[in-house]
């Protein structure tokens, strides 16, 4: 395993959620943290919760002059990267026969182009250090849910994307995984519209806790444990890795 103390790692949507699990997380144990997003206001809350360890770099993943600011603001943070874990994403709920190809086309450029893009901007810095770069599955690809098709399909592509860039970039010695989340409470389905609030979401995650053998949803430490491991284990590329408590397993405790 790489050492976590002075690991120099970007986090795409460190605002909140997972993201912010995440970079609490590492920086607590030592890690360079830079965090992006659209929203100043949350990530100034967060690098002044999270301490020195963290900066931030306010911009949009699917803006090409953002990426590479992200990638600069991070190298200069932590004297170089390390790693690069793609979270930032967009969800959207609709009945397929209600989807425009311009609603399909905004979910796939944030979370499978952007991510595509920032990965390639990092390249020349992650082989210096026998790098990593972690993406962000979903559920979605373990259990079918309607009205999701979009954010599935884009999902699906991540966890395959993964898979051919730990073959492509394996000979500069940068690995490649995906992390596959079940339900935790972020609020991806609260501007998705699926829930009137970060609460309003909890309770609806809350409700599907008999489908979870472990019996809870999950946090994102729990989510930032997995990442920690598939950004510094050495010998682990082209994984996905579902954290879940069992709900892809399909059962009911009902």
């Amino acid at each position: 395993m790489q050492m976590i103390e002075g690991y120099s790692v970007l986090i795409t949507g460190g605002g909140s959620g997972i993201g912010r699990g995440v970079a609490e997380y590492l920086a607590a144990r030592g890690a360079m943290v830079t965090i992006t997003g659209r929203r100043a206001d949350k990530l100034k809350d967060a690098a002044r919760a999270i301490g020195k360890n963290c900066t931030i770099a306010v911009g949009d993943v699917s803006v090409e002059e953002d990426r590479k600011r992200m990638i600069d603001t991070a190298v200069v943070h932590g004297g170089g990267l390390q790693g690069l874990f793609n979270n930032a994403g967009n969800m959207l709920r609709a009945p397929i026969t209600e989807l425009t190809a311009e609603d399909i086309l905004d979910v796939m450029n944030v979370n499978v182009v952007a991510g595509m893009r920032l990965t390639g901007l990092a390249v020349p810095h992650l082989e210096q250090h026998g790098g990593a770069v972690v993406f962000v599955g979903s559920g979605h690809t373990r259990r079918a849910f309607p009205g999701a098709s979009p954010y599935a399909a884009s999902k699906g592509a991540v966890e395959v994307l993964a898979q051919v860039l730990a073959a492509e970039l394996g000979p500069k010695r940068i690995r490649v995984n995906c992390v596959v989340p079940g339900a935790v409470p972020t609020e991806i389905n609260v501007r998705a519209g699926v829930a009137s609030s970060f609460e309003d979401n909890k309770s609806r995650l809350n409700s599907m806790i008999d489908d979870h053998p472990l019996g809870r949803i999950g946090t994102p430490e729990d989510i930032a444990e997995a990442v920690d491991y598939l950004l510094r284990a050495e010998w682990t590329t082209g994984a996905s890795v579902v954290v879940d408590g069992g709900l892809a397993l399909g059962v009911s405790y009902k």
